[in-house]
């Protein structure tokens, strides 16, 4: 056996669940900030709906990339923390 072989179990529920339910924070927070931020227009909220699901998969599709689901987690929180505190602070400065 070589020494690259992994001892920790793959955990691929656990990077399933962080994409879920990090991915769709994230959709959702980016979403909102497009509908604050970007231009006017009668199909603006309609888009805004639709953009959702795309985000949404696209980070459930690449949280497979961390090596382990407490990564994945730890990145996503943060971009979820971020994300958040840029649409508030769009809905704070529109005021």
């Amino acid at each position: 056996m070589s020494a690259a072989v992994q001892t920790q179990p793959q955990c691929w529920c656990c990077r399933a669940l962080a994409g879920t339910v990090g991915g769709f924070g994230l959709a959702v927070a980016l979403a909102g900030i497009f509908a604050w931020v970007g231009p006017i227009g009668i199909g603006k909220f309609q888009l805004v709906m639709w953009m959702v699901p795309p985000i949404w998969l696209a980070v459930l599709s690449g949280v497979f990339l961390f090596r382990d689901g407490l990564r994945a987690w730890a990145w996503l929180g943060g971009a979820n923390a971020l994300a958040y505190a840029l649409l508030f602070l769009c809905r704070y400065l529109e005021r």
